[in-house]
Protein backbone atom coordinates (compact mmCIF):
# COMPACT_ATOMS: atom_id res chain seq x y z
CA UNK A 1 0.00 0.00 0.00
CA UNK A 2 1.34 3.40 -1.02
CA UNK A 3 2.07 5.19 1.74
CA UNK A 4 0.44 9.58 1.17
CA UNK A 5 2.87 11.96 0.57
CA UNK A 6 3.87 14.15 3.32
CA UNK A 7 2.10 17.99 3.31
CA UNK A 8 4.64 20.33 1.76
CA UNK A 9 5.51 22.35 4.41
CA UNK A 10 4.47 26.37 3.96
CA UNK A 11 4.53 28.16 7.43
CA UNK A 12 7.56 30.72 5.92
CA UNK A 13 4.80 31.36 2.99
CA UNK A 14 2.64 31.73 4.87
CA UNK A 15 4.06 34.06 7.38
CA UNK A 16 5.74 35.75 4.54
CA UNK A 17 1.87 36.74 2.72
CA UNK A 18 0.93 37.71 6.42
CA UNK A 19 3.75 40.34 6.47
CA UNK A 20 2.88 41.53 2.60
CA UNK A 21 -0.76 41.73 3.74
CA UNK A 22 0.25 44.25 6.72
CA UNK A 23 0.77 47.82 6.34
CA UNK A 24 4.11 48.68 4.56
CA UNK A 25 6.93 49.64 6.51
CA UNK A 26 10.45 50.51 6.73
CA UNK A 27 11.13 47.46 8.24
CA UNK A 28 9.00 45.44 5.58
CA UNK A 29 10.58 47.60 2.55
CA UNK A 30 14.12 45.99 3.89
CA UNK A 31 13.19 42.40 4.07
CA UNK A 32 11.51 42.45 0.70
CA UNK A 33 14.85 40.24 -0.82
CA UNK A 34 14.33 37.99 2.28
CA UNK A 35 10.54 37.73 1.48
CA UNK A 36 11.36 36.74 -2.07
CA UNK A 37 13.62 34.52 -1.36
CA UNK A 38 11.77 32.71 1.43
CA UNK A 39 9.00 32.10 -1.01
CA UNK A 40 11.38 30.90 -3.87
CA UNK A 41 13.36 28.18 -1.04
CA UNK A 42 9.52 26.69 0.62
CA UNK A 43 8.17 26.30 -3.20
CA UNK A 44 4.50 25.73 -1.47
CA UNK A 45 3.21 28.08 -4.05
CA UNK A 46 3.31 27.43 -7.68
CA UNK A 47 5.74 29.47 -9.62
CA UNK A 48 2.80 31.11 -11.14
CA UNK A 49 1.45 32.45 -7.72
CA UNK A 50 4.86 33.39 -6.78
CA UNK A 51 5.42 35.44 -10.33
CA UNK A 52 2.52 37.18 -9.60
CA UNK A 53 3.30 38.61 -6.29
CA UNK A 54 6.18 40.09 -8.01
CA UNK A 55 4.59 43.29 -8.52
CA UNK A 56 3.97 44.07 -5.01
CA UNK A 57 7.26 42.76 -3.94
CA UNK A 58 8.47 45.06 -6.42
CA UNK A 59 6.30 48.28 -5.37
CA UNK A 60 7.66 47.49 -1.66
CA UNK A 61 11.18 47.64 -2.74
CA UNK A 62 11.44 50.82 -5.34
CA UNK A 63 8.35 52.58 -3.95
CA UNK A 64 8.27 55.27 -1.38
CA UNK A 65 6.83 54.58 1.66
CA UNK A 66 4.65 57.48 2.15
CA UNK A 67 2.87 56.38 -1.12
CA UNK A 68 2.44 52.54 -0.50
CA UNK A 69 0.84 53.62 3.22
CA UNK A 70 -1.66 56.02 1.46
CA UNK A 71 -2.48 53.81 -1.07
CA UNK A 72 -2.71 50.55 1.31
CA UNK A 73 -5.43 53.13 3.40
CA UNK A 74 -6.85 53.91 0.65
CA UNK A 75 -7.18 50.23 -0.34
CA UNK A 76 -8.38 48.34 2.59
CA UNK A 77 -10.16 51.62 4.53
CA UNK A 78 -12.32 53.34 2.48
CA UNK A 79 -14.76 50.47 1.77
CA UNK A 80 -15.62 47.34 3.93
CA UNK A 81 -16.08 45.60 1.12
CA UNK A 82 -12.25 45.14 1.09
CA UNK A 83 -11.86 44.95 4.60
CA UNK A 84 -8.93 42.24 5.71
CA UNK A 85 -11.49 41.11 8.91
CA UNK A 86 -13.19 37.90 7.79
CA UNK A 87 -15.86 38.18 9.90
CA UNK A 88 -17.03 41.77 8.70
CA UNK A 89 -17.88 39.79 5.32
CA UNK A 90 -19.88 37.00 7.47
CA UNK A 91 -21.51 38.49 9.76
CA UNK A 92 -21.48 42.25 9.18
CA UNK A 93 -22.41 44.54 12.64
CA UNK A 94 -24.65 41.17 14.29
CA UNK A 95 -24.05 40.17 17.33
CA UNK A 96 -22.82 36.93 16.05
CA UNK A 97 -19.54 38.71 14.48
CA UNK A 98 -18.56 39.28 18.48
CA UNK A 99 -18.92 35.15 19.41
CA UNK A 100 -17.41 34.17 16.48
CA UNK A 101 -14.69 36.82 17.36
CA UNK A 102 -14.23 35.21 20.84
CA UNK A 103 -14.12 31.68 19.92
CA UNK A 104 -11.14 32.22 17.03
CA UNK A 105 -9.34 34.55 19.66
CA UNK A 106 -9.69 31.33 22.12
CA UNK A 107 -7.83 29.20 19.40
CA UNK A 108 -5.32 31.66 19.15
CA UNK A 109 -4.65 31.63 23.14
CA UNK A 110 -5.22 27.39 22.92
CA UNK A 111 -2.24 27.31 20.35
CA UNK A 112 -0.11 29.49 21.98
CA UNK A 113 -0.20 32.58 19.57
CA UNK A 114 0.30 35.72 21.27
CA UNK A 115 -1.37 38.59 20.62
CA UNK A 116 -1.83 42.34 21.38
CA UNK A 117 -4.64 44.46 22.72
CA UNK A 118 -4.87 46.50 18.95
CA UNK A 119 -5.38 43.36 17.03
CA UNK A 120 -8.59 41.94 16.27
CA UNK A 121 -8.44 37.57 16.18
CA UNK A 122 -10.03 37.75 12.32
CA UNK A 123 -7.76 39.87 11.40
CA UNK A 124 -6.71 37.69 8.28
CA UNK A 125 -2.49 39.18 8.34
CA UNK A 126 -3.00 37.91 12.30
CA UNK A 127 -5.31 34.75 10.87
CA UNK A 128 -2.43 33.34 8.84
CA UNK A 129 0.02 33.69 11.08
CA UNK A 130 -2.21 31.69 13.47
CA UNK A 131 -1.94 29.20 10.52
CA UNK A 132 1.74 29.38 10.32
CA UNK A 133 2.11 27.73 13.26
CA UNK A 134 0.10 24.91 12.58
CA UNK A 135 1.20 21.25 10.82
CA UNK A 136 0.45 21.82 6.96
CA UNK A 137 -2.38 19.90 6.95
CA UNK A 138 -4.02 21.62 10.00
CA UNK A 139 -3.25 24.76 8.37
CA UNK A 140 -5.12 23.86 5.35
CA UNK A 141 -8.07 22.78 7.23
CA UNK A 142 -8.30 26.16 9.08
CA UNK A 143 -7.68 28.15 5.44
CA UNK A 144 -10.56 26.25 4.17
CA UNK A 145 -13.37 27.88 6.89
CA UNK A 146 -13.15 30.81 5.55
CA UNK A 147 -12.14 29.98 1.75
CA UNK A 148 -15.26 31.42 0.38
CA UNK A 149 -14.65 35.17 1.92
CA UNK A 150 -10.63 34.80 0.47
CA UNK A 151 -12.61 33.88 -2.73
CA UNK A 152 -14.54 37.35 -2.37
CA UNK A 153 -11.33 39.33 -1.70
CA UNK A 154 -9.40 37.69 -3.92
CA UNK A 155 -11.82 38.89 -6.76
CA UNK A 156 -12.56 42.53 -5.49
CA UNK A 157 -9.08 43.10 -5.12
CA UNK A 158 -8.56 41.47 -9.32
CA UNK A 159 -11.29 44.09 -10.30
CA UNK A 160 -9.40 46.70 -8.71
CA UNK A 161 -6.23 45.73 -10.09
CA UNK A 162 -4.29 45.60 -7.66
CA UNK A 163 -1.45 43.89 -6.78
CA UNK A 164 -2.24 42.85 -3.53
CA UNK A 165 -4.85 40.63 -5.46
CA UNK A 166 -2.16 38.31 -5.65
CA UNK A 167 -1.44 37.84 -1.97
CA UNK A 168 -5.22 36.86 -1.57
CA UNK A 169 -5.18 34.51 -4.56
CA UNK A 170 -1.92 32.66 -3.06
CA UNK A 171 -3.63 32.07 0.42
CA UNK A 172 -6.53 30.47 -1.88
CA UNK A 173 -3.78 28.33 -3.58
CA UNK A 174 -2.60 26.88 -0.30
CA UNK A 175 -6.25 26.27 1.01
CA UNK A 176 -6.40 23.96 -1.60
CA UNK A 177 -9.89 23.70 -1.86
CA UNK A 178 -12.91 24.75 -4.05
CA UNK A 179 -15.16 27.40 -2.66
CA UNK A 180 -19.18 27.14 -2.69
CA UNK A 181 -20.30 28.91 -5.58
CA UNK A 182 -23.46 30.02 -4.11
CA UNK A 183 -21.88 31.33 -0.80
CA UNK A 184 -19.31 32.99 -3.03
CA UNK A 185 -22.27 34.85 -5.01
CA UNK A 186 -23.67 35.42 -1.97
CA UNK A 187 -20.41 36.99 -0.07
CA UNK A 188 -20.35 38.58 -3.22
CA UNK A 189 -23.38 41.11 -3.27
CA UNK A 190 -22.69 42.38 0.32
CA UNK A 191 -21.95 45.85 0.88
CA UNK A 192 -22.83 46.46 -2.76
CA UNK A 193 -24.72 49.16 -1.62
CA UNK A 194 -20.62 50.72 -1.51
CA UNK A 195 -19.88 51.30 -4.79
CA UNK A 196 -22.64 53.59 -5.40
CA UNK A 197 -21.18 56.04 -2.42
CA UNK A 198 -18.78 58.92 -2.89
CA UNK A 199 -15.38 58.67 -1.38
CA UNK A 200 -16.16 60.65 1.34
CA UNK A 201 -19.40 58.92 2.80
CA UNK A 202 -16.87 55.69 2.54
CA UNK A 203 -14.41 57.05 4.51
CA UNK A 204 -17.02 58.90 7.26
CA UNK A 205 -18.20 55.01 7.51
CA UNK A 206 -15.07 53.44 7.09
CA UNK A 207 -14.35 50.50 10.07
CA UNK A 208 -11.54 51.29 12.36
CA UNK A 209 -8.78 49.80 11.44
CA UNK A 210 -7.46 47.75 14.05
CA UNK A 211 -4.06 45.94 13.91
CA UNK A 212 -1.56 48.20 11.73
CA UNK A 213 -0.13 49.35 14.94
CA UNK A 214 1.39 45.95 15.87
CA UNK A 215 2.42 45.91 11.83
CA UNK A 216 4.83 48.45 11.90
CA UNK A 217 7.75 45.74 12.35
CA UNK A 218 6.65 44.21 9.00
CA UNK A 219 3.63 41.61 10.75
CA UNK A 220 1.49 40.42 13.38
CA UNK A 221 3.88 39.15 16.72
CA UNK A 222 6.75 40.29 14.44
CA UNK A 223 5.81 37.91 11.48
CA UNK A 224 9.33 38.98 9.92
CA UNK A 225 11.79 38.59 12.93
CA UNK A 226 10.05 35.08 13.05
CA UNK A 227 10.73 34.83 8.88
CA UNK A 228 14.20 35.00 9.80
CA UNK A 229 14.62 32.89 12.79
CA UNK A 230 12.91 30.08 11.18
CA UNK A 231 15.77 30.37 8.03
CA UNK A 232 18.44 30.28 10.79
CA UNK A 233 17.23 27.40 11.76
CA UNK A 234 16.91 25.94 8.59
CA UNK A 235 20.61 26.67 7.87
CA UNK A 236 21.63 25.82 10.94
CA UNK A 237 20.10 22.46 10.64
CA UNK A 238 21.35 22.17 6.79
CA UNK A 239 24.77 23.10 8.06
CA UNK A 240 25.01 20.60 10.82
CA UNK A 241 23.66 17.75 8.41
CA UNK A 242 26.65 18.43 5.57
CA UNK A 243 29.50 18.51 8.47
Amino acid sequence: MARKKPARPMSLSLRTLAALLGYPSTELQAAVPELRSVLASEAALSTQAIAALEPLLDDLWTRELFDLQADYSELFDSTRRLSLHLFEHVHGDNKDRGQAMSDLGLEYINHGLEMTSNELPDYIPMFLEFTAQLASEEAREWLREPIDVLTVLAERLAERETPYAAVLAAVVELADARPDAERVEEIGKAFAEDETKSVDELWEEAPVSFGTAAFDNGGPTGVIARIRAFNRAHEAKEGARHE
